[in-house]
């Protein structure tokens, strides 16, 4: 079994790759975001929930979350691992995952941070922005973006060290290139 979380800042490339592995390790990519929305036009209990506070335009809590990634991890196809794709993305939410993770005789196997220096992200978001037509996207916004991503996420880097769950990822390179590094990790 695979459960994997893939971290990295905005414009690393984790969605990307994300699909990549999943397709080769036979495993979901669990992305909250794809989740959040299927649980509310599914109206699961957690979806109403959540949904109360999406249409109020709040953050959901971590609480709803984790019961909606709690119900996404009993499904079938997650019977032999997962991919965690933007979540968690706080110390207390590796907390509140673990706790779930352990209640139902399952844990994190590795989380694989892929590193991209500023000055790339940069780059790669711009020009994502410009492809996309995103006008939202400026310089900025993608700043502010990735120091978020440094006050609330880094520290995750050495939460999962700590459980010798971490493996760094150089993010750079050909798609191959980086596919193949994080392979190697999964070994």
């Amino acid at each position: 079994m695979k459960n994997i979380i893939f971290m990295g800042p905005p414009g690393a490339g984790k969605g990307t790759q994300a699909k990549i592995l999943c397709a080769r390790l036979s495993i979901p990519q669990i992305s909250t975001g794809d989740i959040l929305r299927e649980a509310v036009k599914n109206q699961t209990p957690m979806g109403i929930e959540a949904k109360r506070y999406m249409d109020a335009g709040d953050l959901v809590p971590d609480s709803v979350v984790i019961g909606i990634i709690k119900d996404r991890i009993r499904e079938a196809d997650c019977k032999n691992g997962f991919l965690l794709d933007g979540f968690p993305r706080t110390v207390e939410q590796a907390d509140a995952l673990d706790a779930l993770l352990k209640n139902e005789g399952k844990s994190i196997d590795k989380a694989i941070n892929l590193e991209v220096p500023d000055g790339e992200l940069l780059k790669r978001l711009l020009g994502r922005a410009e492809i996309e037509g995103r006008a939202d996207d400026n310089e900025a916004t993608i700043k502010n973006r990735l120091d978020n991503y440094n006050k609330k996420t880094l520290p995750l880097l050495d939460f999962y060290a700590a459980q010798k769950k971490l493996s760094q990822v150089n993010g750079v390179g050909t798609l191959e290139e980086v596919t193949s590094l994080i392979q190697r990790e999964l070994v």
